[in-house]
Formats: structure tokens, C-alpha cells, sequence
């Protein structure tokens, strides 16, 4: 018995190799949609388990299944009721604007350096940035703590304290998110023509005049590219917004404070937790979904040299 549905294994087995290799352009659409369909799955099951999460009464939460039980959507307003989830997230949405454009100016000088000047270490000093960018961020803690709290003196000057200020956290996301937005602009800076600079050069204009007239207005998809990648890096952020902030929304406490605030001495309330988590995605998959185009078109781009 065991033989036969051996052979029967082996044979169906057999034939489906058959059909994939006598067939490969179907094979490959299978394969694909296999594959996407699993990533999808992987992808949004965590918000899936967010909603489920959401919806479900406090007091059925223990009792939950793959399924909700039962359904109470008024968690969407209870959370504002409770905790002013909305000034949370204006101002994680300025603290991200202000670092995308810190880096921006920063990063199209940089990006200009790199990508259109030649001097000597160039290649060595790239390489060293990016080097730089993989460090965990907590590896600066204790230095950046010591240094925007005002506990750090170089030579007669003190540094200031600016623990809940928005600079206590822009200063950090700037420093994490710089070596990328650099890398991403010199990569498009070094696609265009040196005849257009040229052009706007020989009608006297500077290089810094060439850099904002000429060089960024063709670059216009990698910086909404890095300008999008900055502000969702920044917007998600975890470690540095906890630790500069005493958690209120007038201290330019962040949504991850908003979210932690539904933590009692009774205990989690999970749904609340999970119902401000998903409102505060709303805004960066508004940006993503409005701003696809240009991300695919920046990343596309950003990788053929023309």
C-alpha cells in the first residue's frame, strides 16, 4: 500500500515538473502570484491583527479569536476622548517636516560636493558616511542626551538644554537620516549633464546659484524620494522621541508617547493602544499612496546612469 502512494507521490510530482518545464511562462505567473501573494500576507496581517485588536471590547480581549467576536468601532472616537491623539500627531508630523528640510539643505550641499566636485578622498569619505549610517542609533545615546540636555561642556561653553523642545529630536533624526538623504541626492546629482550647468555658469551664475536653478529642479524625483524616505524614518520613530520628551503634547511629545499613554496601573488597554496606532498611520500611507509615483520613479532612476 505504502508503495503505491509512493509511486503516485513520485508520479505527480513528476508531472508537475513536467508542466513547469514544458510551460515556463505559466510557471512563472504561478511562482509570482504565489509569491506575492505571500508577501501581501506576511505584509498585512500585522494591521489586519491591528484592527482585530481595535475592535474588540476591553472586555473580550482574552477571549479573542482570528476573528472578532464582537465589534465595537466607537474605539475610534473613545481614543480622543481619552488622550489628545490628534496633537500627538501634529506634532510628530512637524518634528518630521522640520528634519526632512534640515536634511534637504544640508543633503543637496553635500549631494553637490559629491556628485559634480572632484577632490581628493572623495571615494574614502563616501564610504565613510555610509559606514557611519549603519550604527544603531543608540550608540549615541549617552553623548546626544549629555549634549541637548545641557549637561555638556566643550572648553567654556555649555551646551543648551533643549529636552522637550522639537530640536531635541530633529537634532538626532537629522544625524540618523543624513548619510541617505546624501547618498540618494549624489546619485542623481551625478546623472546630469555637465552642459547644462555649463550653460547657466557661462550666463554668471555660481555654483550655489547652478545647484538651486539647475541641479535640483532635474533632481526634482530623487529629493521627493529622500524627502519622503526622511519623513516616514523620522515620523516612525521609536528610541530618541521617548527619551527626549517628558510624554505631553505641549512638550512636543511624539505619537509613540500618545500611544503609550493608554498604559494604566490596572493595566494595558491594548485596544486603544491599537486603535491610536492605526489612526496615526494615516497620515504616512496618505503620503505613500499619494506619493508612489514619484518613490518608484526616484528609486528607478536613482539607479540608471544615463
Amino acid at each position: 500500500m505504502s508503495n503505491v502512494t509512493q509511486e503516485e507521490s513520485k508520479s505527480f510530482v513528476g508531472r508537475v515538473v513536467d508542466l513547469m518545464v514544458n510551460n515556463p511562462y505559466d510557471s512563472y505567473r504561478i511562482l509570482f502570484y504565489v509569491a506575492l501573494t505571500s508577501f501581501l500576507m506576511i505584509t498585512l496581517f500585522p494591521f489586519y491583527w491591528l484592527l482585530v485588536l481595535a475592535i474588540t471590547p476591553g472586555n473580550a480581549l482574552y477571549d479573542m479569536g482570528f476573528l472578532p467576536r464582537e465589534i465595537n468601532f466607537a474605539v475610534f472616537s473613545e481614543i480622543f476622548q481619552q488622550q489628545p491623539i490628534h496633537l500627538y500627531i501634529f506634532n510628530s508630523i512637524i518634528i518630521a517636516m522640520l528634519t526632512v528640510v534640515i536634511c534637504l539643505v544640508i543633503g543637496s550641499l553635500a549631494g553637490y560636493a559629491f556628485g559634480r566636485v572632484d577632490f581628493r578622498g572623495k571615494g574614502p569619505l563616501m564610504l565613510l558616511l555610509l559606514i557611519v549610517s549603519y550604527f544603531p542609533g543608540i550608540a549615541y545615546l549617552i553623548p546626544l542626551y549629555e549634549m541637548l540636555t545641557g549637561n555638556l561642556t566643550i572648553g567654556i561653553f555649555m551646551t543648551p538644554n533643549l529636552y522637550n523642545t522639537p530640536w531635541a529630536m530633529a537634532f538626532p533624526f537629522t544625524m540618523l537620516t543624513l548619510p541617505i538623504t546624501i547618498f540618494i541626492l549624489t546619485t542623481f546629482f551625478s546623472q546630469i549633464p555637465d552642459g547644462l550647468e555649463d550653460a547657466a555658469r557661462v550666463e554668471g551664475t555660481t555654483r550655489l546659484g547652478a545647484l538651486f536653478r539647475v541641479i535640483l529642479p532635474l533632481s526634482a524625483p530623487g529629493v521627493v524620494t529622500a524627502a519622503i524616505i526622511v519623513f516616514i524614518s523620522v515620523y516612525r520613530e521609536f528610541f530618541f522621541s521617548f527619551m527626549m520628551s517628558r510624554g505631553n503634547p505641549e512638550d512636543w511629545a511624539v505619537l509613540v508617547h500618545g500611544i503609550l499613554a493608554f498604559e494604566q496601573q490596572s493595566g494595558q488597554q491594548y485596544h486603544f493602544m491599537a486603535a491610536a496606532s492605526l489612526v496615526g498611520i494615516i497620515p504616512v500611507a496618505l503620503l505613500v499612496v499619494f506619493a508612489q509615483k514619484h518613490i518608484v520613479r526616484g528609486l528607478t532612476q536613482g539607479g540608471l546612469k544615463e
